[in-house]
């Protein structure tokens, strides 16, 4: 896969995991918690779980291809902990050029 490729998939899946934290806080628990509907969070939650691996996974693959140190997988890491987080991050990827 080329690295402009990597780097659109990267960004989707920031982007995916990104909303599926807002998700998460915003719908699924006030559903488990108000309207006792825990299914909610154990599907939602398990899909988050998914795209925040995939997201770690490919910070890190492109922490090499983009010729980042660790401080920069770092920064992914906190962005993916932190709600809008993956949003905040997906704009400085915009102005990376391959």
């Amino acid at each position: 896969m080329t690295p402009a490729k990597k780097l659109d998939l990267f960004r989707k899946i920031g982007l995916a995991e990104g909303v599926s934290f807002l998700i998460l806080l915003g719908i699924s628990m006030p559903m488990k918690y108000w309207l006792k509907i825990p299914q909610a969070v154990t599907v939602n939650g398990w899909l988050h779980g998914i795209l925040f691996i995939a997201f770690l996974v490919m910070a890190w693959e492109m922490r090499t291809d983009l010729k980042k140190d660790l401080k920069w997988f770092v920064l992914a890491f906190i962005a993916a902990l932190v709600p809008l987080g993956t949003f905040y991050f997906d704009k400085h990827l915009k102005k990376v050029v391959l």
